[in-house]
C-alpha cells in the first residue's frame, strides 16, 4: 500500500540522510518513478523532503528533520492502538504496529504499548453476540488503559450477585462478546462483560500487568475450558440448506459439518440445552442422535401441545352464537 511506502521512505530518509531516487526504489523495490512520485507526495503533504540538484545531489529532510508523529494527542494515540491491537490482523500488521510505536514520543511509548494490548479480537464465537456493547466494556477499557484495579459488580450465571475486586489486564472480543482477563485474589480469572452489572475504579490502586504471552496463555486455558464445557453433548442432525445455514451460524464453534450431505453435529452443554435451540426449527431439522435429546425433543413437543393445543377460540370481533339471516 502507498501509506506503508510513504512512511517507510520518510525512515529510510532519517537514516540515510541525501539519497536518490534511484536508491529509495531500490529499497521499496519499486520504480523509480513512482519513487519519485512518493517523495513529491511527502514534500506535498508538509514533511520537509526537498530534491537537491547537481552532481552528488537527491533527496533528504531538510535540516534532518525527523518525524516523530508528535501530532498526535493522547486520546488519539490511546485510540489508534486500542483499534489496531484488537483487529484480526497477521503478522505484516504487528510488524508496523512495532514500527509505529518506536516512531511515537517516548511520553506515549508506555500508553501505545498497553493501548496495543487492552483488546484482543476472535471472529469465531461461541453464541450469537450481544445487539447493545455492555455498559461496562468503556470504563473497564479506560481501568486497562490507566494500570488501575476495580471493583466489580458481577451476575454469575446462576444470578447471583457480587462484588469482586480485580486488576482489569484485557479484553477479548470473542465474535461480539466482550470478556475480561483479570487477576484476583484467587488468581487468574475471566469474565463475561455482559453480566458486569457496575464497575468502580479504585484510583489508589495501581496494577502490574502481565506480558502478552502469560494474557494469551490465560485466555486459550479460559476458552478451552468453555469449549469443554458447552459442546459435553453431540447430536447429529438432518436439515435443508437455508435451516442448516442458520443452524451453523447459531452454534458457532460448536457446529461441525459432516461428509453426508445435508448432516453435521451441533454440541451445547445438556441435552435439555441442546433440544431448546433445535425445537424451533420444527420438521425442518431432523434429530438422528444421540436417543437422549430425541426423547427431550418429544417432552418439549408434548409442553407445547399441551399449552397450545386446545380449538381455537373464536374471534372476539365476531358473534360466537348462530348467525341470523335478514330476508326482505
Amino acid at each position: 500500500m502507498r501509506a506503508d511506502r510513504l512512511v517507510a521512505a520518510t525512515l529510510f530518509l532519517q537514516r540515510h540522510g541525501r539519497v536518490s531516487a534511484a536508491r529509495l526504489a531500490d529499497h521499496l523495490e519499486v520504480s523509480v518513478a513512482t519513487a519519485r512520485r512518493d517523495l513529491e507526495a511527502l514534500s506535498a503533504a508538509g514533511v520537509p523532503v526537498y530534491p537537491q540538484p547537481g552532481r552528488g545531489g537527491g533527496w533528504q529532510l531538510v535540516g534532518g528533520a525527523r518525524t516523530d508523529l508528535t501530532g498526535l494527542t493522547e486520546p488519539e494515540v490511546e485510540a489508534l492502538f486500542v483499534a489496531i491491537g484488537a483487529a484480526d490482523v497477521g503478522s505484516a500488521a504487528t510488524s508496523a504496529l512495532a514500527k509505529l510505536v518506536r516512531a511515537l514520543p517516548t511520553t506515549f511509548r508506555e500508553l501505545a504499548d498497553i493501548a496495543a494490548s487492552a483488546q484482543r479480537t476472535e471472529s469465531t464465537g461461541w453464541q450469537r453476540p450481544t445487539a447493545i456493547e455492555p455498559a461496562a466494556l468503556q470504563p473497564l477499557r479506560d481501568a486497562i488503559l490507566r494500570r488501575r484495579g476495580v471493583t466489580m459488580r458481577y451476575r454469575r450465571r446462576d444470578g447471583q450477585r457480587r462484588p469482586v475486586a480485580v486488576d482489569p489486564w484485557r479484553l477479548v472480543d470473542k465474535a461480539g462478546t466482550a470478556y475480561l482477563l483479570a487477576g484476583s485474589a484467587r488468581g487468574p480469572r475471566t469474565y463475561r462483560v455482559d453480566r458486569v452489572e457496575a464497575v468502580f475504579i479504585d484510583e489508589e490502586r495501581w496494577v502490574q500487568r502481565p506480558d502478552d504471552g502469560v494474557l494469551d496463555d490465560q485466555w486459550r486455558r479460559s476458552a478451552a475450558v468453555v469449549e469443554a464445557a458447552r459442546t459435553s453433548v453431540t447430536a447429529r442432525v438432518r436439515a435443508d440448506p437455508e435451516a442448516m445455514a442458520a443452524i451453523e451460524e447459531l452454534f458457532g464453534t460448536g457446529f461441525t459439518p459432516l461428509p453426508d450431505d445435508g448432516e453435521a453435529k451441533v454440541s451445547a452443554h445438556s441435552e435439555r440445552g441442546l433440544a431448546e435451540q433445535l425445537a424451533g426449527w420444527g420438521s425442518r431439522v431432523e434429530v438422528l442422535e444421540p436417543v437422549g435429546v430425541v426423547d427431550r425433543l418429544r417432552v418439549i413437543g408434548e409442553e407445547l401441545v399441551t399449552r397450545y393445543g386446545r380449538p381455537a377460540r373464536p374471534s372476539s370481533s365476531e358473534p360466537s352464537g348462530p348467525r341470523l339471516t335478514m330476508t326482505p
